[in-house]
């Protein structure tokens, strides 16, 4: 019975120890004396379009608080200089990004005009360069922490104001990708105080979330346009209990519409978790998604296929620390929690995103004795999702990809078949032709997911460390990676630098 319990921890360990080996190690994004932090959980301080990877934060290298930008082309692998977007010697502050295609958006709050407003930026060549700044607000109030979703050149935008006397939800829209913007929209009307909205776009039904103290505490509410913006539903009040619910953050897919926030309903905050399956119209349960009695705060959400991820900060090892879970069926069912970051100080605000295979989480950390912004991602952390294919794929043909491609030391392969392959092989050869690495492959047609792949096809993904079929370091050079299935062939080279 004891050798028993024992192989089932060793089992249990091995699992647990895979799992967190998917994530690589962390990725210090800056490198000054001044402190740069990254943005409240409301809002994303990242965002991802295939291998390229958007970071933004605000940073006080330049003698006041200024918008920096950064990005990597190869899923995160590396990383160009920094950017500064702003110029200005008044305090520039909490910028949120999205991207869609080669158009990147940018916005944040300013205090140029004498108060603090809301601007906006855009870059339509995936951050090369950037266009001039866009003011979005013009009141005599103060405008604070945006939150931006994009849905094709559809450009949205909430924030909280004092316009009215007391802090409400404004909202304001663009429908071509940024050139122009229509007027602000209130979305709430009441006495009390309505802040840090958070907001998620799909088609053109539009999601916001926020909280607000109508209740006597603060209790997390939502509202949503089924027209893109144009008009708007009632408020839906989400959460119901005696104690405050703060900070929600949204994510979308399809009809199901997912939100996390930290609750202090436990005695502590916790992360809660709520979803609705039907586009917003009717909510289910709260699920508690954490089990401390040390504090956990700020979560921030991103939906992709049937995958949620959520990441937070934590005080449960003695310091802040940020840590990450995933539902891979919608939100029905959650795994434990992950340990992202693991150093004597605090890591806070951590930011989500997901681009093909790959779950990005950027966050601020003083292991260096100030704030600095840090990276780290999990190449196979969203597998097993849709994702679109080429034109020429069909269901007969194979599809091959491979990124980031050059690489250091390891490489993500995404591979698509067609329903009725009957023989699939994945092979690595190296220059001179001779065999170093043969992949097992999983069951090549699953009737449950072909609907979901677009055209009958089965989406894959795996990872290479550049090593043999027996463990050993293969040297830098051009390798070449071959797929056929039903006598189809594709073949891509690998070139690895170590």
């Amino acid at each position: 019975m004891k050798k028993a319990v024992i192989m089932v921890l060793i089992s249990l360990f091995s699992i647990l120890s895979s799992l967190f080996a998917q994530w690589e190690p962390d990725e210090r994004l800056t490198v000054d004396a001044a402190d740069s932090y990254t943005s409240e959980n409301n809002a994303w301080c990242i965002a991802a379009e295939e291998d390229t990877v958007h970071v933004v934060w605000y940073d006080h290298r330049d003698g006041n608080w200024e918008i920096y930008y950064k990005r990597s082309t190869d899923g995160g692998t590396s990383w160009g200089t920094d950017t500064r977007l702003t110029e200005h010697i008044a305090s520039s502050q909490y910028p949120s990004v999205v991207s869609s295609g080669n158009n990147v958006h940018v916005v944040w709050y300013d205090i140029r005009d004498g108060n603090w407003e809301i601007y906006y930026k855009h870059s339509t060549n995936g951050g090369t360069s950037w266009e001039t700044d866009t003011r979005l607000t013009d009141y005599i109030g103060y405008s604070y922490h945006p939150s931006v979703a994009v849905s094709g050149s559809n450009v949205h935008v909430v924030w909280y104001d004092t316009r009215d006397g007391n802090w409400e939800i404004y909202y304001k829209r663009s429908t071509n990708g940024g050139t122009s913007w229509g007027t602000d929209t209130r979305l709430t009307n009441n006495f009390a105080n309505s802040w840090y909205p958070s907001i998620a776009v799909e088609g053109s039904d539009v999601h916001v979330v926020w909280y607000d103290t109508r209740d006597g505490n603060w209790e997390i509410y939502y509202k949503r346009s089924t027209n893109g913006g144009t008009s708007w539903g009632t408020d839906t009040r989400l959460t119901n209990n005696f104690a405050n619910s703060w900070c929600p953050s949204i994510a979308v897919e399809g009809s199901d519409v997912h939100v996390v926030w930290y609750d202090t309903r436990d005695g502590n905050p916790e992360i809660y978790y709520k979803r609705s399956t039907n586009g917003g119209t009717s909510w289910g349960t709260d699920t508690r998604l954490t089990e401390h009695i040390a504090s956990s705060q700020y979560p921030s959400v991103v939906s992709s296929g049937n995958n949620v991820h959520v990441v937070w900060y934590d005080l449960r090892d003695g310091n802040d620390e940020t840590y990450y879970k995933r539902s891979t069926d919608g939100g029905t069912s959650w795994e434990i929690d992950t340990r992202l970051t693991n150093d004597p100080a605090s890591s806070l605000y951590p930011s989500v995103a997901v681009s093909g295979s790959y779950v990005h989480v950027v966050w601020c950390d003083k292991r260096d004795g100030n704030w600095e912004i840090y990276y780290k991602h999990n190449p196979t952390g969203n597998a097993g999702i849709k994702i679109d294919l080429p034109a020429e794929t069909t269901r007969t043909k194979a599809y091959l990809k491979i990124s980031p491609n050059p690489c250091r030391d390891r490489v993500t392969i995404r591979y698509y078949i067609g329903q009725r392959a009957e023989c699939i092989e994945l092979k690595i050869y190296d220059v001179s032709g001779c065999l170093v690495k043969v992949f097992s492959l999983p069951t090549p047609y699953s009737p449950d997911l072909a609907p979901r792949s677009g055209a009958g096809l089965l989406p894959a993904v795996l990872s290479w460390d550049g090593r043999d079929d027996y463990g050993t370091l293969l040297p830098s050079g051009i390798y070449i990676c071959t797929l056929q299935s039903n006598g189809n062939k594709k073949i891509e080279k690998i070139l690895l630098v170590r």
